[in-house]
Order: structure tokens, then sequence, then C-alpha cells
């Protein structure tokens, strides 16, 4: 297979590709960030990296399988905080999804599939939908992994269904410590609840990403480590240990989760 990847991060989709035991020919990644770029290279180095979205020209990949890819949803996510969330279809999210609709009529590629935040205003929702001529899947990340991370997923692979639950919670990905669930924006919950946390968050899956979800060790509060951050995401241990661990959080959390899209792309037939 032939695969033509967009926003590529550190290449969580070839890495579903690889535990969905499809075989890939020839990857193509258009990525900008020199850090996920380095944690790519570093776990593939065969993959062809080309840049910037905006610089593509996606004709050239005509012939090619499958196009995938998940625009930054900084700009259409309920948790931007700064009063500029876009909640229609213009902007930078949709100039940076338009690059993704651009490649897919370039590449002319027989299947897509292009994934972006669940909290998005339904207007953006009801334009990616009617660009792409399919209606999203809801998968929720707590199926196959311990955190709750609910996404959009528009393809025309032939999906009928949600992935199995694993069950799994945070305590399965913890290197050591106790979960405890924080408040959103990084904020840590009263010593109260921490203490409690101990005793209840056990058996809690934790909240998305990025300083959501932490950890109790000898009575002290700790941010989850990189490794528990690949896990949350279904990566494999240390599958980012290429750059600083303040990157790999971000890159992590940038990042797809790896089983979500081996559910995926199980049903390409």
């Amino acid at each position: 297979m032939k695969v033509l990847s967009l926003f590529d991060g550190i290449s969580c989709g070839m890495v579903a590709l690889e535990k969905a035991g499809i075989n890939v020919k020839e990857y193509v990644a258009y990525e900008i960030d020199k850090y996920a770029i380095k944690i790519s290279e570093g776990n593939y180095p065969y993959i062809r990296h080309m840049g910037d979205v905006f610089e593509g020209d996606f004709a050239k990949y005509e012939g090619f399988d499958i196009l995938i890819g998940g625009s930054p949803c900084t700009y259409w996510s309920i948790a931007k905080s700064d009063g500029k969330r876009e909640t229609t279809s213009s902007g930078i999210g949709w100039e940076l999804f338009s690059q993704y609709t651009r490649a897919l009529k370039e590449s002319k590629c027989k299947y897509f599939l292009y994934e972006n935040n669940y909290s998005m205003d339904s207007n953006i929702k009801s334009e990616i939908t009617k660009s792409l001529g399919v209606e999203p899947i809801m998968i929720n990340s707590n199926l196959v992994s311990a955190q709750n991370r609910k996404r959009y997923y528009w393809t025309n692979i032939n999906v009928t269904s949600q992935p199995e639950n694993k069950g799994i919670i945070l305590r399965d990905v913890l290197e050591n410590g106790y979960g405890v669930i924080v408040k959103n924006q990084g904020k840590w919950h009263s010593p109260e609840v921490q203490k409690a946390g101990t005793l209840l968050a056990r058996d809690y899956k934790g909240f998305g990403n990025q300083n959501m979800i932490g950890k109790i060790v000898d009575n002290q509060l700790k941010r989850l480590s990189p490794i528990e951050y690949e896990r949350l995401q279904t990566l494999k241990d240390n599958y980012t240990n290429f750059v600083s661990n303040s990157q790999r959080l971000k890159a992590v959390g940038n990042g797809w989760t790896v089983d979500v899209i081996v559910h995926i792309l199980k049903s390409i037939s």
C-alpha cells in the first residue's frame, strides 16, 4: 500500500498500519514540527518527509492507495481559551483542512481517513461532512486505552462497528503510583481530593492528555511520564525517546490513539 499522510506528527498512522498487518510500500509524510519529525525519523528512517502541506504538489501521488491525516484541532477545540475559537468554515483551521481536501482531489487516493476533535462546532462538522461526502464516526479512545478522548473520523473505509472495549484503566498504564483525576486547564484538585485519589482513582480512566491527569507517588502529586503518555495513546514504550521530555509529551498529545486507527484500517477490504 502507498500512503500519503498529511499533518503526520509522529507517524502514528504508520504504527497503526503495521499493527493492522498492512504492508506499506511507500509512506510520504507532510509535517513541519521538527521534534515530531525527529521522532518519526527515529522510528521509520525510510519515511519520506516533504514539509509544509501548503507547498505540496499532491498530483504527483496519483495512484497512492490511501490519504490519512488530522489537521490541527487547536482552532476548533472547545478547550481553546483565548476566545478565538473558530466556529465557521473560515480561518486558519479551515485553511488547513482545505489542504487535506486538495490532497484528496489531486492524489485521487482510493481510501481516505480524516480525524478531528469531537468538540468542534456543529457548523464545521457539517461543512467537513459536505466536503468529504461521508458522515463521521465518533470513537472514544477509552474503548482501547486508559483515556477519554472522543474524536470524529471521516472515512470511506467500510467501518461497521466500534472497537471492542478492552477494559483498560489508568492503573494499567502507570509505571508507579496511583491515578488521580485533575481539573481542566492543568489545575490540580485540592489536597483533600488528592488524598482521596489514592483510594478512589485506581479504577478511573484518565481524562484526555496534556496536563489532564496525574498520579500520586509517595504522597506527592506527579504528572504522568512520557512512557505513560505513550501508553495512553497505545504506542510502545519510549517510542518518542528522541527528543526532550517536554517535547515528548507535546508530540504524544498531538498524536492519534493508535489502536483506534488500527480498528478502522482493519476494515479495508
